[in-house]
């Protein structure tokens, strides 16, 4: 099976590079994948036939344009892609996006998986890699947390495992926070183990992709 991986950032992108092996395995023993990044999520157009500008890399502006076309392209067994629900409710934006998949002809084979309310959740569900990492994570932050909550995820995070926490992040400015996500899908990601994530959204990811390649 080939599956096509779209995410909406190149953070999201590093971290699925860490965790897809130990979902699928290795490369091409059966699956392949290749995976897509973009430069943020956008809003799903209201008109599915209008072209969004291709050069800005918005991942749901392009979707449906890109939906079609792997409807169309032989050899793609699987589209997946991977949102942060952020604010919105799971399950109407869930329903939003199986809509906008059916309206595609030709419609590939889709699976929907959307991180509450950030990626940053999924390191948060799994804390002996999250400490492994970062050992002096504070560890107030930490129990404070509820998860997969919507609480200012990434924000959570940095309060933890950043000196000075979000603060000190935001008070830089950019590029320093992309600089931090990609930071701790560098450190986390590698040390997370796939059965142990008590994240409900991390759990949804993992045994969809199981059950796509079973």
């Amino acid at each position: 099976m080939h599956i096509e991986v779209l995410v909406e950032d190149s953070s999201g992108e590093k971290l699925l590079k860490c965790l897809l092996p130990q979902l699928l395995g290795p490369f091409g023993e059966p699956h392949t994948w290749r995976l897509h990044s973009y430069k943020g999520i956008g809003r799903i157009p209201k008109n599915l036939g209008t072209t969004a500008d291709p050069t800005k890399r918005i991942l749901l502006d392009q979707l449906p344009k890109l939906l079609r076309g792997y409807g169309k392209t032989p050899g793609i067994d699987a589209v997946v892609v991977v949102l942060d629900t952020d604010r919105r409710d799971c399950k109407a934006f869930l329903k939003e996006l199986k809509g906008l998949a059916r309206a595609c002809i030709p419609v590939p084979t889709t699976l929907f998986r959307l991180a509450i309310e950030e990626m940053e959740a999924w390191y948060l569900g799994d804390r002996p890699a999250l400490l492994e990492a970062y050992p002096r994570a504070k560890a107030v932050v930490l129990n404070g947390y509820v998860q997969d909550s919507t609480c200012d995820t990434w924000e959570t995070l940095a309060d933890a495992v950043y000196a000075g926490g979000s603060a000190a992040i935001k008070k830089k400015g950019w590029p320093l926070p992309g600089q931090v996500k990609h930071e701790w899908a560098e450190r986390i990601g590698p040390r997370m183990v796939l059965d142990r994530n008590v994240s409900p959204s991390f759990c949804k990811f993992r045994d969809g992709l199981r059950s796509l390649a079973a």
